[in-house]
């Protein structure tokens, strides 16, 4: 990334921080994927039971391959060839797990953070449940308000997801929201995070790089 764009993305971010840490959050914003990292690890000791969210991002930056070598319980629905029972108790296990690990949809220049879920174990973690939250979000996922947040997560999110799990849905073939009504319909809780919720430790890393979608 040339200086210029650097200073961009780092003057977008900070606009978000210091608008989430006055709403209660606590919220740092690094420059790549190995501070992330690095960051997160501060963290986690090797006895942390963490829950890991539907998230491409935190598949990303690589962490769950160090998490597994230093011996963590891992509550991760993702592996393949879970079947659907065990894929079930892992999303529950997540939501009493030591540490969420996830990321956000969205997070506003008005420091709110905006989720958009079809089963619900990702919202429902970062609300209540597990006693720290870590969310991790790409510059990219910076938004102006609410309203754009909901619209990029519909249109830009929910469709490139849709397609890459193979979910029968019309956004995976059009490539925007047409506000289906399909049973595989993948859209179905919105979260709207205003202010961090009480009893939940959350930390939110803003990376100075795209990830996820």
């Amino acid at each position: 990334m040339d200086s210029i764009k650097q200073w961009w993305v780092e003057e977008k971010a900070k606009k978000a921080i210091e608008k989430l840490e006055a709403h209660d959050f606590k919220a740092v914003f690094l420059k790549d994927k190995r501070e992330a990292v690095e960051e997160i690890l501060k963290y986690i000791t090797p006895k942390t039971k963490v829950g890991v969210g539907g998230s491409v991002t935190i598949r990303e930056l690589g962490i769950l391959e160090r998490l597994e070598a230093q011996g963590n319980v891992l509550y991760n629905h993702w592996k393949p060839g879970l079947p659907k029972e065990e894929v079930l108790r892992i999303r529950k296990a997540q939501m009493t797990c030591d540490l969420f690990l996830s990321s956000s949809n969205a997070v506003t220049l008005n420091g709110e953070l905006v989720n958009i879920d079809g089963i619900g174990n990702r919202v429902n973690a970062s609300v209540f449940g597990p006693s720290k939250v870590i969310l991790v979000a790409g510059y990219n996922k910076i938004v102006e308000d609410v309203e754009e947040a909901i619209k990029r997560i519909k249109n830009v999110s929910a469709p490139l997801n849709a397609r890459r799990l193979n979910i029968d849905v019309p956004c995976a073939k059009v490539g925007k929201c047409v506000d289906c009504n399909s049973p595989n319909r993948i859209c179905r809780a919105i979260v709207i995070h205003e202010r961090r919720p009480s009893l939940t430790d959350m930390l939110i890393i803003i990376v100075g790089e795209e990830l996820g979608f």
